[in-house]
């Protein structure tokens, strides 16, 4: 509100009350786009309901789907209606990850074989948090109380209930990008693994005590979860969830193909006959600045300070961009689809001793003939190899 009047702009009605006040603003407002960034489990029914209502434009935040009928949900109402449905993924955004997207496509990596991803990163604050906010005191101890259920009672019940990947997309979003996931290639089959859960036990026990409410819980969702998948085109992507155990934050890309790899951990990039020194890396920062995407060399100075390093601000700039001038959504129902997808398929395959398990085509075969659409950059066009492969399909 504050945002909207310092900027001298009219305060908007508000909606709130019961589980009902979505659709009331949906029945009673014409709207040009919605955002949805509510607890997973309202993110189907929410987008659903918005595109039925004739909004042109819905996006909606990560992951998009739990399960596999609401993935399908999405991309048939999205195919029934004829409404734009986008995944607010930010991390396709990040300037590093858009950076290397130009490379992969002016064919510098080669031949793309093998990828990895995921989602490394120390949520345990986050989920048994005070309501308000989570941190550390002075003497690093975590103020956890005995009513820190705030969003325990939404993202901690899924580590409850759930065994398998349950956020997959910030790092199979970049990725699937690179790979060409859904336009000319697509997810054929993935395996998943689990380990045993200790991470958040032990959190609790540390934290809160062996009284605390929490403290005689069995979680069923293991500390990391490890997933391969197979794609059409006959690469494979490692993707790693990682969440209940201390550690760095990280989204572990690497990208490697024929002719060299990003290795994101290190910031560190080898081409074959192109780095300094043979079978030694370079600092990638110094490629990410001769590839550096179109979006960042135009709006990276007024993206400083927007969320996630800026990403978010990029990343809604798209959406806004696609919304003005009625253009489709750069990451649509079947990109939303696919890399959710992720945690129902990993939680089969971990309920089944890590056994294959098929993925859904979602584009029902529309992935063989569609183009690549993501952040096309005039400025470093796509190799011919690559465009070779896209014309004979």
């Amino acid at each position: 509100m504050k945002l909207l009047s310092d900027a001298g702009r009219k305060a908007p009605k508000v909606f709130t009350g019961d589980e009902h006040a979505f659709e009331k603003m949906l029945r009673n407002e014409k709207l040009d786009a919605v955002i949805i960034a509510t607890p997973w489990e309202w993110h189907v029914p929410m987008a659903v309901a918005s595109m039925k209502s004739g909004t042109a434009y819905t996006a909606v935040e990560v992951s998009a789907a739990n399960t596999i009928e609401e993935c399908w949900d999405l991309v048939n109402v999205y195919e029934e209606t004829g409404k734009q449905l986008m995944i607010l993924e930010n991390v396709c955004y990040r300037r590093d990850v858009m950076a290397i997207l130009n490379m992969v496509r002016t064919g510098l990596f080669g031949e793309l074989i093998h990828c990895r991803c995921g989602y490394e990163h120390d949520l345990r604050p986050v989920k048994f948090n005070d309501g308000t906010t989570y941190y550390y005191d002075k003497g690093d101890a975590l103020k956890m109380g005995k009513d820190a259920y705030a969003e325990a009672q939404w993202r901690g019940l899924h580590a409850i209930r759930r065994n398998g990947d349950l956020y997959p997309t910030h790092g199979i979003g970049p990725v699937a990008n690179y790979l060409d996931i859904n336009r000319g290639n697509r997810f054929l089959s993935l395996s998943a693994m689990a380990t045993k859960s200790r991470g958040l036990h032990k959190f609790i026990l540390d934290n809160g005590g062996p009284d605390h409410p929490y403290a005689n819980i069995d979680f069923n969702l293991g500390d990391i979860v490890t997933t391969m998948i197979k794609c059409a085109n006959g690469e494979t992507v490692i993707v790693t969830h990682d969440t209940n155990l201390p550690r760095p934050y990280s989204l572990g890309f690497r990208v490697e193909g024929t002719n060299g790899l990003w290795y994101n951990d290190g910031d560190m990039i080898y081409i074959e006959n192109k780095s300094k020194v043979p079978d030694e890396w370079d600092d990638a920062e110094a490629w990410i600045q001769q590839y550096d995407h179109k979006f960042w060399r135009e709006k990276g100075q007024e993206a400083e300070g927007g969320g996630h390093g800026g990403m978010d601000y990029i990343m809604l700039t798209d959406f806004f961009d696609a919304v003005k001038n009625n253009k489709p959504v750069p990451l649509n129902a079947y990109d939303a689809a696919a890399w959710s997808a992720i945690s129902a398929l990993s939680e089969m395959s971990v309920a089944r001793g890590g056994s294959l398990v098929d993925f859904p085509d979602f584009t029902r075969g529309k992935w063989i003939k569609n183009k690549p659409f993501f952040a096309l950059d005039e400025g470093f066009p796509m190799d011919s190899e690559r465009m070779l492969i896209h014309t004979i399909f």
